[in-house]
Order: C-alpha cells, then sequence, then structure tokens
C-alpha cells in the first residue's frame, strides 16, 4: 500500500519524504560509492570481490530507489515536484551534486595520480584505480586506467538510470526503445567490445579500439596520423575500420539523419546524449530557456565546429607529402580539395535553402565559412609543424612542454573542448546547468547533425494548435531550452536544429498535442501561424488572400 495522498495542492505532494523502499535504496546506493571512497585509503585484499560488491550495490540502491519512486503510480506523466525538491531546483542539494561531481572530473581528467594510478610497486595501480583491475584484467588483459574507472562507472549510472528511466516512462514505448537503445550501445560498443578487443594487440598487431560508435568530429583525433597509422598498420581489419569511419561520417550519417534527424545518434546511440537522458533526466528542466542562451548556443556550437574542422584539417596536412613528383596527393592537393568541397556546400546550401534561412542565420554561416576558409589558406602557407609554442606561457606554468603549431591545436582542442566542456562542464555541471549543456552548446557533432537536421532531413515534431492548453509541460522539460510551447500553441511544425528528438516533450504533454514524425521536405517548415488548430485548407486560403 502507498502513502495516502493528504496533500490538495494543486502541486501534489512535494515534500522530501522517503518512503521505506527509498530510504534502502539510498543506503545501499551509498554504501556502494563509500566502498569506492574507502579504497582510496585501504588496499582491499581481494579488490574484484569488492568491486563487485560495490557496483552491485550502487545499481541495486538506485533501482530499488526508483522502484519506490515509482512502483505504486499509475501510468502517465510523472513530475514529482521537481521545482520543489533541492537536488533537481539549484538549491543546496544540487550545488553539492555539481560540486562532487565537478571535482570528480577535475581529479580523473587532470590528477589521476591521486585516485591511485600507477602509485604502487614498479607502477602497479593502488586505490581507486587499483580496486578495478581485475574487471579490467577480466576484460581486455591489461591493468586499470582512469578511463576505464569512468567507462566503468560511467556505463553503470547508464544501465540503473536507465532502467530508472523505463519506470518513470512506462506508459511511452518509444521512451523505452531509445532508453534500451542507449543502454546497448554504450554497453557494448562503448565498453565490453572494445575491451575485448584489445586482447588482439600485441607487439606487432595494434588495432584502436576506443569506443565504436563514437565518430569524427565527436572523435577529435579519428584522424591523427598516429591513428590512422595504426589502421594502415593493422592491414586488411585496418583498412575495414579506417574506410568505414570515412563512409560513416560522409554517408551512412547524412543518410540516417535525412531519414530520421539527429536523433538516430544523439538519442538513440550517443554516450553522452545516453548519460544526460538517464543519469541526468532529473535535471532536464533546468536548461535555460531565454532568446539571449538561444543565441549563445548557435554562436558557440557552429565555432566549436569551426575550430574541429580547422584542426582535422591542420593535423591531416602535417603527415601529406609535399613533393607532386613523390606524391599526388600531396599538402595543397589536400586543401584545395577540402576548400572547394565546402565551398560548393556553402553555396549549394546557399542557394537551394534560401527561403528557409534567415537573414541572421544567413550572415552567421558566411562569417563562419569565410573563417573557415581563411584557416585553410593560413594553413596552406604555414608549415604549422615547425612553429612551437611553449604552454608554460598559457597556462602559468602548470604545463611545461614545447608543442608544435598543429600539436598545439590539438592539446588546446583535447584540453578545452573535450575535457573541461564535454567532461567537467557539460556532465559535473548537470545539477546546475540541465543534463545537455554539453550537446546544445559545445558538440560538434551535434553541430553538423543540427544543420542537417534543419535543412534537409524528414524529422520535424507536428503540433496540434486546437487541443494545446498551454500547460507549459513541453517546454519545461525540454532539455535543449526549446519553447515547445510556443510552437504548439500556432500549430507550427518543430523544426529546430538543436532538437535531439528525445520525444519527452510529447510524453509529457497531458492532451497529445506534439508527435514525433518523418515525412516530406515540402511544407516542413512554415513559421505561419495557425490559429484554429491544424486546418491546413483554412490557411492556405487565408495565406493566399495575403
Amino acid at each position: 500500500m502507498g502513502t495516502i495522498q493528504r496533500n490538495m495542492s494543486l502541486t501534489g505532494d512535494a515534500s522530501d519524504h522517503l518512503n521505506t523502499l527509498q530510504k534502502i535504496g539510498t543506503i545501499i546506493g551509498f554504501g556502494g560509492l563509500a566502498i569506492i571512497v574507502l579504497s582510496l585509503f585501504n588496499n582491499f585484499e581481494n579488490n574484484g570481490l569488492w568491486l563487485t560488491i560495490s557496483l552491485l550495490a550502487i545499481a541495486s540502491g538506485i533501482i530499488l530507489y526508483a522502484r519506490g519512486l515509482y512502483m505504486d503510480k499509475l501510468q502517465g506523466i510523472k513530475n514529482h515536484g521537481v521545482w520543489f525538491k533541492s537536488i533537481s531546483s539549484r538549491g543546496f542539494l544540487g550545488w553539492i551534486a555539481g560540486i562532487l561531481l565537478t571535482g570528480f572530473y577535475i581529479i580523473l581528467y587532470f590528477f589521476a595520480e591521486l585516485l591511485g594510478l600507477g602509485q604502487g610497486v614498479d607502477g602497479s595501480n593502488t586505490g581507486i584505480v587499483g580496486l578495478f583491475d581485475p574487471l579490467s584484467r577480466l576484460l581486455s588483459g591489461n591493468p586499470a586506467s582512469q578511463w576505464f574507472v569512468y567507462g566503468t562507472l560511467y556505463t553503470v549510472a547508464i544501465l540503473a538510470f536507465g532502467i530508472k528511466f523505463l519506470m518513470k516512462y512506462k506508459h511511452n514505448r518509444y521512451e523505452q526503445l531509445r532508453t534500451l537503445s542507449v543502454m546497448f550501445f554504450q554497453t557494448a560498443f562503448a565498453f565490453v567490445i572494445p575491451e575485448l578487443m584489445a586482447r588482439l594487440n600485441s607487439d606487432t598487431f595494434s588495432l584502436p579500439y576506443n569506443d565504436l560508435k563514437l565518430m569524427w568530429p565527436l572523435n577529435y583525433y579519428a584522424f591523427e596520423q598516429w591513428r590512422v597509422d595504426q589502421f594502415i598498420n593493422a592491414q586488411t581489419i585496418g583498412l575495414f575500420f579506417l574506410i568505414l569511419a570515412i563512409l560513416i561520417v560522409f554517408v551512412v550519417s547524412p543518410f540516417l539523419t535525412y531519414k530520421y534527424g539527429k536523433r538516430w545518434y544523439c538519442s538513440w546511440v550517443c554516450g553522452c546524449g545516453g548519460l544526460a537522458e538517464t543519469a541526468g533526466d532529473s535535471f532536464r528542466q533546468l536548461s535555460d530557456k531565454s532568446m539571449s542562451a538561444w543565441k549563445l548556443e548557435r554562436w558557440m556550437i557552429n565555432a566549436v565546429l569551426v575550430f574541429s574542422v580547422v584542426m582535422t584539417v591542420a593535423t591531416i596536412s602535417t603527415y601529406l607529402g609535399y613533393d607532386p613528383n613523390k606524391y599526388w596527393f600531396t599538402k595543397n592537393v589536400f586543401l584545395t580539395s577540402v576548400a572547394v568541397f565546402l565551398t560548393a556546400v556553402f553555396a549549394g546550401v546557399a542557394y537551394w535553402k534560401r527561403k528557409e534561412l534567415k537573414k541572421d542565420a544567413l550572415t552567421g554561416a558566411i562569417g563562419f565559412y569565410a573563417l573557415t576558409i581563411g584557416f585553410i589558406v593560413l594553413i596552406a602557407f604555414i608549415d604549422l609543424s615547425q612553429i612551437k609554442i611553449d604552454a608554460a606561457n598559457l597556462s602559468f606554468g602548470l604545463n611545461t612542454k614545447v608543442y608544435a603549431g598543429d600539436a598545439a591545436l590539438r592539446s588546446f582542442y583535447a584540453f578545452g573542448i573535450g575535457s573541461i566542456f564535454s567532461g567537467v562542464i557539460g556532465t559535473g555541471f548537470y545539477p546546475i546547468l540541465g543534463n545537455r549543456v554539453w550537446c546544445r552548446m559545445g558538440c560538434p557533432m551535434a553541430g553538423i547533425l543540427g544543420i542537417q537536421q534543419r535543412l534537409f532531413s524528414k524529422f520535424r515534431i507536428t503540433t496540434n494548435g486546437g487541443q494545446c492548453i498551454s500547460c507549459g509541460n513541453c517546454s519545461t522539460y525540454c532539455e535543449q531550452g526549446i519553447d515547445v510551447r510556443a510552437y504548439a500553441q500556432k500549430g507550427e511544425n518543430i523544426v529546430r536544429s538543436s532538437c535531439v528528438g528525445c520525444g519527452v516533450c510529447s510524453a509529457v504533454c497531458p492532451r497529445g498535442v506534439l508527435k514525433l514524425e518523418n515525412g516530406p521536405l515540402e511544407g516542413r517548415i512554415d513559421a505561419n501561424q495557425v490559429l484554429l488548430g491544424n486546418d491546413v485548407d483554412l490557411m492556405d486560403l487565408v495565406n493566399n488572400k495575403n
């Protein structure tokens, strides 16, 4: 029997009181975390046993808590007073959680020795990293690294919180399927299979075995020389993976985005999106819906995309030959090809999609195009590998390395975008900025897919303005900061480059106003206000009279 609801407020019971099952889950979950923390100060005799107990306790605690939260609830919308809880409304607990998550990421990325990495005899692991050694050796045959620790906890979080999400949205088949999808891809393609692939490597054979679903430009080191050399040296299987990586970027991904929108990756496959949708679900309402945030979003994500493209072009150009008598595909041929390709794409979009691009969007596109071409021209006349940059001058002496120009670009991108933005801020700031700040503001993959979705995809969210009661649920729970209600009130299709197609706006709508669809491109983008529901014929008549 559930607790009798005696609160007659329209918001329901917004108290923070936990039922018995939630309390048990909380105790068990924090007990599992305590084991990991204690391993910092005490090396257990049987790390395998204690790691198993810890991970099972964390997962079980989350699942029991979710069970206690949703077991006696009917199918349907469940908001549970998120704006009245400290943890999910930027309250004291929210800030504490943000600080702890951010601190963990900083230590993981930059001070892994504090977690016990290589601090034992002959460089063996101790502490938390040592605790994960048995699982790492079981899968890959290698001792654990800080990235293995991170990957394991990441996967456990997606699986456990994914089950919580499944319980919460048990009434919605779409949410069930996409959650199971991200749980599968994270566990198989990002964690288990890459670790098992590491067993194939030896002194004479080396194949990259990183996250198999991570592609360029999200995988910013995809075409660095050491990685391309690994593919080539692995002969047939290596060339297969290299060609597959190129085809995915230029053929498979655009086709799937054309058919289904960016949701095929951002909400069904991507690990960043998977963690945001599961562990970060309680914070989705914290995304900034203001106009200023939207303007900042457009400039930031496209600036990161330009940086990613320029860095990749610069990297590839440094290991191409210069002598046309020896190499047909020289540095200049490559740079010219890239410039011609980008110019053709830009010109085609500007001409064929000019009616769908507002003046500010076209102006911004011209600016980013000019910036990209300018950098490519600069790379053609300057040998970046010959430029030396002392990192000490830019890091207050914290980094004393001297980098070549191309290496400095990669290092800065890896530090600023790959670590600080996507990791420390993107995940550590869940309780402060919402669960998709990285996807919304900084992910270059989301930038490319967003452009394709906005202009060339069949995907849209259709709305029925005649049924909208302006409750605001859709806008509140849009993790991408889209004011969905403004579209729904007008019966206007929602076609936004930032929309990841998570479908939660549709899942929390009490009137069934919103529907995720794939249809013809014609009439997909129409900003005319629909005042009488979705009576398209009537609106065509009104528009023809103007």
